[in-house]
């Protein structure tokens, strides 16, 4: 529980709002029989995702077939896509303990993931479908110079993806070793395999549709166990907090505001991570290049915002289900013991809810669901990384655009295989690490290299090529070396005894260090280049505003 009762043990569940989990909240169980119900749900679920890969595959024609589905995901099936982008393992587990043990405080950290939605639909979203095609890469360097921007921003991009994918891989490890019983490294290897499956053989038709699969499977598993849950409260709100008071050791305190974000700081910079970066996180971007228009883009963000609303209510209700059902029922406490160490570790209160209410066939359903989610969300990432490779850094850096489509999409397949092995390979290496300060590295690089040249490309004129370099650099910079000089690396994982950045999170700092560096190294560009790149930005907002141009240019 002291995990818990300090921002950096949350932050490893914080990550799941785009579907991270970090190592070190689940490190601590110990592996746990074989679930069979469980190992056959799941093995029933890949057979069905592999037949949609099948089915994707001969449609997968063209390399937009690959990267963006075409462009022919409607507005709906996208929203469902991304919010099983959002709806994660982790979300569930993760955030339903926090609520469980700290109440009202996983309420607060629930609500947080909101924030971030409507920057994403009011900012960004139809802008992104107008002016983009594949990828971040293409809206940062419409009007700037292709060959430098293009290279950062693949770069910015890789990195937050190969972070991103060690998070996962360690996830699927220790989740799987808890849930299923199966070895740690034979779970990172089926994800890893069942990735490159996914990504090669079907591209983003494949991915969409094994997330939504994958959306509509963890929502109906919610659904079933809260029905199930509340049937025991007379589906009463009001009965079920009253008892969820009562049986809780902290009483009325667990619905007051608590110490988990006592310190101010660390709570601002994590919510402008959280906020910013989950807007520039590359996986998420590419998913609005997979509508036909901005209209579907809103569209998008809309259903998206409904469904992960609808599920992170379930998520707080389980959790305090949880503290009354699971909380006072021995047989789910290590020697039977009422208020002791939780079987299994502090997040398996909702699994042990769904044995509670729905015996081994929920728990095997919701196991099962559970490594799923991890199988989409990494195709996701290895899909924005061979994208970054293959259409950024080989068709237009290196063949200079004269690349044919053929030879993209096999480099993009190739390099999908490659990053599979990377992500197995570093899964593996980092089985005993602990990876929750990726979790933060990875959001504040996004917000603090990605977002920033992201919305001014959109919105300022006076954007040249030398500011957004100049800043994206220092932005990705300075968020690396926050994280690597705070307490979670610094002090947890290097061994030094005081850490020399004093706080948790890098967005605060690095993310305004960004801005300023990018204008200022833009305004003090006086060149004919940067003068051209200024005079050019009238034909971007009109695109970006409008869409005139996009459709014809979505063609090609």
């Amino acid at each position: 529980m002291k995990r818990l009762q300090r921002i950096p043990g949350a932050l490893a569940l914080l990550g799941a709002s785009a579907g991270a989990w970090a190592g070190d909240a689940i490190g601590e169980a110990q592996k746990q029989p074989l679930n069979v119900t469980a190992i056959a749900m799941f093995v029933v679920f890949v057979l069905m995702t592999l037949g949609i890969t099948w089915w994707a595959a001969r449609r997968t024609r063209s390399a937009a077939d690959f990267y963006t589905a075409g462009g022919g995901i409607t507005g709906f099936q996208n929203g469902l896509a991304i919010a099983g982008d959002y709806m994660s393992a982790a979300t569930l587990l993760g955030l339903s303990s926090m609520v469980f043990m700290r109440g009202f405080d996983g309420f607060v950290y629930i609500i947080s993931f909101f924030v971030g939605w409507p920057v994403i639909l009011f900012l960004l979203a139809e802008r992104l479908r107008n002016l983009g095609r594949f990828t971040f890469a293409d809206i940062a360097s419409y009007r700037l110079d292709q060959t430098r921007i293009r290279t950062f921003a693949a770069f910015g991009s890789l990195t937050v993806v190969i972070f991103y994918l060690i998070v996962q891989m360690v996830g699927a490890g220790q989740l799987i070793k808890l849930l299923f019983g199966l070895d740690y490294a034979v779970a990172v290897a089926i994800v890893g395999v069942l990735m490159v499956v996914y990504v090669t053989f079907g591209g983003m038709i494949a991915t969409t549709w094994v997330q939504i699969v994958k959306a509509v499977m963890l929502l109906a598993g919610g659904l079933i166990m809260l029905a199930l849950a509340m049937g025991r409260f007379g589906f009463s709100i009001e009965t079920l907090a009253a008892q969820a008071v009562a049986a809780h050791k902290s009483g009325a305190a667990i619905m007051r505001p608590g110490s988990l974000l006592a310190d101010p700081v660390t709570a601002v910079s994590l919510s402008l991570g959280l906020v910013f970066g989950t807007a520039a996180l590359p996986h998420i971007m590419m998913r609005f290049f997979t509508v036909p228009n901005a209209k579907e883009a809103r569209k998008s963000v809309f259903v998206a915002s409904g469904f992960i609303g609808l599920f992170f209510l379930v998520v707080c209700l389980l959790g305090l289900a949880a503290i009354v059902i699971v909380g006072q029922d021995p047989q789910f406490f290590e020697g039977g013991k009422v208020g002791g160490a939780i079987i299994g570790g502090n997040n398996m209160p909702v699994m042990h809810l769904a044995k509670a209410v729905g015996g081994d066939l929920l728990l095997g359903f919701l196991s099962a669901v559970a490594f799923a989610t991890i199988l989409a969300v990494v195709s996701g990432l290895a899909l924005a990384g061979a994208s970054a490779i293959a259409h950024d850094i080989y068709a237009r850096v290196i063949r200079g655009g004269k690349a044919t489509e053929e030879e993209e999409m096999k480099v993009s397949k190739r390099v999908s295989l490659l990053l599979g092995v990377l992500a197995v390979v570093l899964g593996i290496a980092f089985e005993k690490q602990n990876v929750a300060f990726l979790v933060g590295l990875t959001f504040g690089i996004a917000a603090s290299a990605n977002f920033p040249v992201l919305v001014l490309s959109i919105y300022w004129k006076g954007l040249t090529t030398r500011g957004a370099l100049v800043g994206g650099v220092i932005g990705l910079v300075s968020a690396v070396a926050f994280v690597v000089l705070s307490k979670a690396v610094w002090v947890v994982v290097l061994g030094n005894p005081a850490p020399i950045f004093p706080y948790e999170q890098p967005a605060l700092f690095s993310m305004p260090l960004a801005f300023f560096f990018t204008w200022l190294f833009s305004v003090t560009d006086k060149s004919a280049r940067a003068q051209k790149e200024i005079a050019s930005f009238r034909d971007q907002y009109v695109r970006a505003q409008t869409g005139i141009g996009a459709a014809a240019a979505s063609a090609h």
